[in-house]
């Protein structure tokens, strides 16, 4: 890059979220033999400043008969003062169909998580699709996520290696239906990653860990792209659905898309201020699957969750092991609760997920434990989207939440009891396989209005009771003790926690 092109680009950045660089051309002519066939490559540098666009594009002119792009990148990680933040950059491509957001030209996307990534009509490098190398104008996107002060100098490779173009195999998707028990409480994680973006286990290793979990349903959710929607053939099972998605991964949040049709790939280049994000969870939907934001209070850069609740069909409110951010996730969650009993609109149900990467974070902990009619894509998301469904850290942990009022009326979790504000009703917590020093809590519209230990043996049959119009709803909480011993009067990690029951002829 000339000292035009960064006084350019430095005048563009924060202004424009996109910074198209010169062409790299490559002539078919220029190729030199190897003992594969001939090949050309290139290399581009670059220096971006503080600042600079979320995504820069390098043109590749990619002539006809080229079997296999390769490309590999680098940028320097010069020391910063403490409390700032260094660089980091990713990295992407799309082939001749071009860049527009949400179009057809999307070829892969592996973040920061590889140095190098190849496509061929035959494979492709995880994180990336098999497919012809077409003739045309190819872009390799660079992600500039963090600048450091210095800036951000980096190194682009780009190799063309010529030959008959092969065939793409046909991929195999995961079947949309397992056999389960038919209606049933079906145990699932839908917040995952294997080595497709910046996890380390494989597709098979992450199978092994969730029937090791005793789980029934899990969701691949990678970043940014789709190449594991086929990498599960022959993983599945009777015991074992396995659902497609996508962890949308903007600069302003991430969001699960769970249950998306296999192959369909959604876009992330927006941030809120763009205003664009609507159009991207009407594709979801489209694509059958639902909008959930993930880990909204999360510490990392990138990971608040900017964006709003409007299009959202349920919030991850735990994730992975519980910390601060997941208990300030739950408290915001509960105040939307409150909103949605006075009828000013739908609430959100909550779900919760391991979002496990690698050993040793557990797949599974937490997982979402969902009332379906079948063990199937439909029923599963029709669960999750009702609300039946609690939390859990572990497959050891059961429990069973009801109200009960006069004449046999009855309502489980996620459900409403139509009563009288006046009438008795009786709320039911059941629970086993819990912890030693666990605790109890009904939380209501007020708050916390009872609370009970759970003996030594991890089993529980508890009892309240109240009335519509003194709690609009009521939802459990299991909790570990407290650190301090409840010095402080901040509760203890979440061992599982439910829905609400809403109580109430509204």
């Amino acid at each position: 890059m000339q000292r035009r092109d960064v006084l350019r680009l430095s005048a563009l950045a924060g202004a424009a979220g996109v910074l198209t660089l010169d062409p790299m051309t490559f002539t078919q002519a220029d190729a030199a033999g190897t003992a594969d066939g001939p090949e050309q490559t290139k290399t581009l540098s670059g220096h971006l400043p503080t600042g600079a666009p979320d995504f820069v594009y390098v043109p590749v002119e990619v002539p006809r008969g080229v079997r296999e792009i390769a490309v590999s990148y680098s940028y320097d990680k010069p020391t910063v003062p403490a409390g700032t933040q260094g660089n980091a950059c990713d990295i992407g491509i799309f082939d001749e169909r071009g860049t527009e957001l949400g179009g057809r030209g999307f070829r892969g996307w592996s973040g920061g998580a590889r140095t190098e990534f190849a496509i061929s009509a035959e494979e492709a490098t995880p994180g990336y699709l098999a497919g012809p190398v077409q003739a045309g104008t190819w872009h390799v996107v660079l992600g500039p996520y963090t600048v450091a002060p210095q800036g951000l100098d980096y190194k682009v490779t780009v190799t063309l290696r010529y030959g008959a173009p092969g065939t793409t195999p046909k991929p195999v998707y995961p079947p949309q239906r397992a056999k389960g028990r038919g209606r049933a409480w079906y145990r699932g994680d839908s917040h995952l990653h294997t080595v497709h973006s910046d996890g380390k286990r494989t597709p098979a290793e992450l199978v092994a860990a969730a029937r090791a979990a005793g789980l029934d349903f899990i969701t691949t959710t990678e970043h940014n792209t789709t190449s594991a929607h086929a990498a599960f053939e022959g993983l599945w099972g009777d015991d074992l659905l396995i659902l497609t998605g996508e962890e949308i991964t903007t600069r302003n949040g991430h969001v699960v898309a769970l249950g998306t049709d296999p192959g369909v790939f959604i876009d992330w280049r927006y941030r809120a201020r763009d205003n664009r994000f609507g159009q991207f969870a009407r594709k979801v939907r489209q694509a059958g699957g639902l909008v959930i934001p993930a880990h909204p209070h999360g510490t990392c850069v990138g990971c608040n969750w900017k964006f709003g609740f409007n299009e959202a069909d349920a919030v991850e409110v735990w994730n992975a092991d519980f910390t601060p951010d997941d208990e300030v996730t739950i408290s915001e969650w509960d105040n939307t609760l409150v909103a949605a009993s006075r009828g000013d609109g739908g609430w959100l149900p909550a779900v919760g997920h391991s979002d496990a990467h690698r050993e040793p974070q557990v797949v599974g902990l937490p997982q979402t434990v969902v009332l379906a009619d079948d063990l199937s894509r439909t029923a599963i998301q029709d669960g999750i989207r009702a609300g039946r469904s609690w939390i859990a850290e572990s497959s050891k942990i059961d429990l069973t939440f009801e109200a009960v009022g006069g004449r046999g009326k009855h309502a489980g979790i996620g459900e409403r009891l139509k009563v009288g504000g006046a009438e008795e009703i009786t709320v039911r917590l059941k629970v086993s396989g819990v912890g030693p020093g666990c605790s109890v809590r009904f939380i209501t519209d007020q708050g916390q209005l009872y609370g009970t230990p759970v003996p030594a043996s991890g089993e529980l049959t508890s009892e309240w009771r109240t009335t519509a119009s003194y709690a609009a709803y009521v939802r459990a909480e299991v909790r570990h003790a407290p650190a301090d011993g409840g010095a402080s009067g901040i509760p203890g990690p979440m061992a599982a926690m439910t829905n609400p029951i809403w109580l109430g002829e509204r």
